[in-house]
């Protein structure tokens, strides 16, 4: 009887052992390595010499790379600083959404976003120059980036427990809008305002917003 003939696919000539997964698992492998050291090099500058020194052709070259490749990585320089601050975000998120009261689950709606506005004062005035430098270059990217997505849901997940009448959603972008990082720099620069009290502020409006018929 006829055998049926061989159709196992021959290799590609310089293709990796391992097929075509294998070439797809390095790719991948190839382009974290590049994300990582873009962003090591992206920080160490802004330790250095500050966000406002830090451009896509300065981080190519501390990471040894084409500025086509940091390019192709981030798109332009918001991304990138908008990159750098995800570390932070994360630690931010894990506290608000798993961490102890009243920050965390466990506590009433009213504490807990009073506790998470004093929260993310603290994370703003921490993270304000990066942050700052990341809004000149794109001045409305924060609000399509994942960390402020996160930040307005979980906000508005609490403000519709405590008006479940209202429209939480745009209550939540009012409440938010002094944690903008220019704003945070004018009130506790210009405006000679401490983190503290703007926390203080921030009470006094929320003692009305709960109490509002």
């Amino acid at each position: 009887m006829r055998q049926p003939p061989d159709r196992t696919p021959l290799p590609l000539v310089g293709a990796p052992p391992g097929g075509p997964e294998r070439t797809e698992r390095a790719e991948r492998a190839d382009a974290a390595g590049n994300r990582r050291r873009i962003l090591e090099a992206a920080a160490a500058l802004v330790a250095e010499k500050g966000p406002a020194a830090l451009t896509m052709n300065a981080v190519a070259h501390a990471a040894g790379m084409g500025v086509g490749t940091v390019y192709r990585r981030f798109g332009d320089i918001a991304q990138l600083l908008l990159a750098l601050l995800d570390e932070r975000e994360r630690q931010f998120q894990e506290a608000f959404m798993g961490g102890p009261p009243p920050l965390g689950p466990g506590a009433p709606p009213q504490d807990r976003l009073r506790a998470f506005l004093h929260a993310l004062a603290d994370h703003v005035a921490e993270q304000q120059e990066t942050m700052l430098a990341a809004e000149k270059a794109a001045p409305t990217a924060r609000y399509r980036s994942g960390a402020y997505a996160t930040t307005h849901a979980h906000a508005s997940m609490l403000v519709a427990q405590i008006r479940p009448e209202a429209d939480p959603a745009l209550l939540t972008h009012l409440l938010l809008a002094p944690f903008v990082p220019s704003l945070m720099q004018y009130l506790t620069g210009e405006f000679g305002r401490s983190v503290e009290q703007v926390k203080a502020g921030t009470d006094e409006l929320l003692r009305c917003f709960t109490s509002a018929e």
